[in-house]
């Protein structure tokens, strides 16, 4: 399938089928970086959903499972941006620190904008 910008175009395979997700380096250039880093090296292969809440959100990206993993990679700095948290908007996830962020993210399965600019 041709995507109209395959640089920026994450496919994640899943159980129940391809998510295709637009990254927006334009928004979040470091933390697109990273995980197109990531992804080439194989570092989300295999790793599972390990939070999914009906209605809120899907989250990945940690290697234990457990979501207390990230990569061996320093975290990175926030890029919080104004863009609405509605349904399919893909977020890094982090702690309270807003520099936290590290390999994990979430998918929105519907509006969530009291996570807009967090």
């Amino acid at each position: 399938m041709a995507y109209a910008d395959p640089e920026n175009t994450l496919v994640i395979e899943t159980t129940k089928g391809k998510v295709v997700i637009a990254m927006r380096p334009d928004l979040a250039p470091n933390h697109v970086a990273h995980i197109k880093k990531l992804a080439r090296e194989g570092f989300y292969d295999g790793v599972v959903f390990h939070r999914v809440i009906d209605g809120f959100m899907a989250q990945t990206g940690d290697p234990t499972g457990t979501g207390m993993g990230g990569s061996k990679y320093p975290n990175l700095k926030q890029e919080f941006n104004a863009e609405p948290h509605v349904r399919g908007t893909l977020s890094m996830a982090r702690s309270q620190s807003p520099d936290s962020a590290n390999s994990q993210f979430f998918i929105v399965f519907d509006e969530a904008r009291f996570l807009d600019r967090q």
